[in-house]
């Protein structure tokens, strides 16, 4: 790991900075002429002019399913049940290489646009772990649990999470996939793990009025009551998408803690329904965003999602002040990584080196009137010149190493 200095880079509120990264951290952050004794006091540097460019926290993915990048554009325009339907089928038929292969673009293409973390949930999870070392990303991978699954590969899973040592880079939570898919004794038996672990517990929540519908028929609670029945629900808990609630949903989820993952793009593709912005915020939701996968975006891109959840928490409220753009890129950075544990999210002394360099002259943020908004509202992913994770540098001027490669591994690949 080389240690990096970033020399007259331009910080969010506009001043100008030299910053230097040691040991995967922000170690000094300091005026243009305050660090060139810093600079020669360190050996093993790697210098970067940041004139021209910005310096901002990466994003942190909240919810996705990254090896869906081989689903992208395969069942279309359907409604949500058929859209499971034919994805489930050819998900049955993926390999643990297909999921290393499809994880590794998903990563390609969240460093591309400016992610470092992603929080998944998806089958053959050995895959994924090593594909985020490979590539030099952090991730927290779920470990998915449904009825269907037979009771050998249950245990199985059950025993790797309650053997397994995370890190800053590699961690792990326990993900029974819904309400529909996962009886009463299973999500029980996911928590106890998660508690007995400390890992957090994933799941998809009310994404759907037919969810909500067969939970009320079935039980005769919506799923958060049922849930929160169940006690599964606290401040570990993260569940995705949260879209049809009641105010009594919308005051158990706060209550209890949960943090909420608004996936805005794949709740709009789907049609599942408009995210109750208003509620949540009069609730006191924590909230976070995440892209979900590309079978339902079909991008990864945070910079597009912190756009349309911008948009649709304005339009869906007649407001225009609902949602700033503070406010979601905070979502996107800060929020979403301490969510996931991770003291990063922020360009400030002691916090995890996780960074985007960004090109200030990139037609789409000139002028520079107001940088968080122009990330929010006008930003391209090729405004990102270079992306830094825990330290070291996975993309500089555009470039990517490994990229052809497992681009070539796929292009031809269809399913």
């Amino acid at each position: 790991m080389k240690n990096i200095f970033i020399k007259n880079i331009t910080l969010i509120d506009g001043t100008k900075a030299n910053i230097l990264i040691a040991k995967g951290k922000f170690q000094s952050i300091t005026k243009v002429d305050d660090s060139n004794e810093i600079l020669n006091d360190i050996p093993n540097v790697k210098l970067i002019d940041g004139n021209g460019k910005a310096i901002i926290p990466a994003f942190y993915n909240a919810h996705t399913h990254a090896a869906m990048t081989l689903l992208r554009s395969y069942s279309e325009d359907k409604i949500l049940q058929k859209w499971l339907s034919d994805v489930w089928k050819k998900e049955a038929t993926l390999t643990e290489t297909d999921i290393y292969n499809g994880t590794r673009l998903a990563i390609v293409e969240m460093i591309r646009s400016g992610s470092v973390f992603f929080a998944d949930m998806y089958w053959h999870h050995s895959a994924i772990i090593k594909a985020a070392k490979d590539m030099g990303v952090r991730v927290n991978a779920g470990i998915t649990f449904m009825d269907s699954l037979d009771k050998k590969t249950q245990n199985t899973n059950m025993e790797f999470i309650k053997n397994y040592i995370p890190d800053d880079m590699i961690n792990i939570s326990v993900a029974p996939h819904a309400v529909y898919t996962c009886n009463k004794n299973l999500y029980k038996e996911c928590y106890k793990v998660a508690e007995n672990r400390n890992f957090m517990l994933q799941t998809h929540l009310c994404e759907t009025e037919q969810e909500v519908n067969d939970c009320l028929s079935k039980y005769n609670l919506t799923p958060v009551e049922f849930l929160d029945d169940v006690g599964v629900l606290n401040s570990n808990t993260v569940a995705a998408h949260c879209v049809h609630l009641t105010e009594k949903d919308a005051d158990i989820l706060a209550k209890r803690g949960v943090k909420v993952v608004h996936n805005p793009c794949s709740n709009m593709k789907l049609a599942s329904g408009i995210f109750p912005y208003s509620l949540h915020k009069k609730a006191g939701t924590s909230i976070i965003l995440g892209t979900d996968g590309c079978a339902s975006n079909n991008s990864l891109s945070m910079l597009e999602e912190m756009k349309f959840a911008a948009l649709l928490a304005k339009v869906s409220t007649n407001n225009p002040v609902s949602l700033p753009a503070e406010e979601v890129f905070q979502w996107a950075t800060m929020d979403s990584a301490a969510v996931f544990g991770l003291k990063a999210g922020k360009i400030e002394e002691g916090f995890l080196a996780d960074c985007l360099l960004i090109n200030l002259n990139h037609v789409s943020l000139v002028p520079n009137n107001n940088l968080i908004a122009s990330l929010v509202y006008s930003a391209e992913s090729e405004c990102i010149d270079s992306v830094i994770c825990n330290g070291n540098l996975l993309m500089e001027n555009r470039y990517m190493e490994k990229e052809e490669e497992i681009i070539d591994i796929l292009k031809h690949k269809t399913i």
